[in-house]
């Protein structure tokens, strides 16, 4: 794969909320000991950092829930968890993304409440309007947010670059799975691979 054009990149930074990487939010029982084993938000943090000082585009997606959970449609288990320990209620501490993370005033955040990223949001709008064209993904789960956002990222004809040290999921098994299934439909970097392909 040729170098990415800095110009026409843009970081997605998936679901990096204490809700479901901190020990203590209610999805960091089934995420957070994969997080800091294998220190992946310090690879995802360091990626962000370079690609921004390189004039890439960041974006955080970012489950927030209104009061009183009207946009929720609790149709699977991890969603019904949701609305029954009020999670991802927007301005609480817990939906904020992570210190290590912490966006820029630069940086777009968008707003979700499915499990992919580009479902009923102005992601695509917000990439196509600035001219994107790959997309670097980190971030949780990679079996769950972060598949379903790359395979809406391939069907809106994004070129998609999983950094495999930048995201995890729930066991070591589920992530490897899911970087050979998406292997099969786009590259799967580590952070220095990336960093080594992505000029200034």
């Amino acid at each position: 794969m040729p170098d990415f054009d800095p110009a026409r990149t843009a970081v997605v930074n998936i679901h990096w909320q204490r809700e479901v990487v901190s020990p203590d939010g209610t999805f960091g029982p089934l995420f957070a000991e994969q997080v800091i084993r294998h220190r992946v938000a310090s690879y995802a943090a360091r990626l962000v950092a370079a690609a921004r000082s390189r004039g890439s585009l960041i974006v955080y997606t970012q489950t927030v829930h209104r009061p009183g959970y009207p946009d929720l449609i609790a149709n699977t288990p991890l969603f019904a968890m949701i609305a029954d320990h009020q999670a991802f209620l927007g301005g609480t501490p817990q939906a904020q993304i992570i210190d290590e993370l912490a966006p820029e005033p630069e940086d777009v955040l968008i707003h979700q409440v499915r499990l992919s990223g580009f479902f009923g949001t102005e992601l695509d709008t917000v990439l196509r309007g600035r001219g994107m064209e790959t997309l670097l993904f980190t971030g949780v789960a990679t079996n769950l947010a972060v598949a379903d956002t790359v395979f809406d990222a391939i069907n809106f004809g994004y070129r998609p670059v999983i950094v495999s040290d930048a995201c995890t999921a729930a066991t070591d098994q589920a992530h490897q799975a899911s970087l050979e299934t998406l292997g099969l439909l786009c590259p799967v970097l580590d952070t220095e691979d990336v960093l080594r392909q992505l000029p200034g």
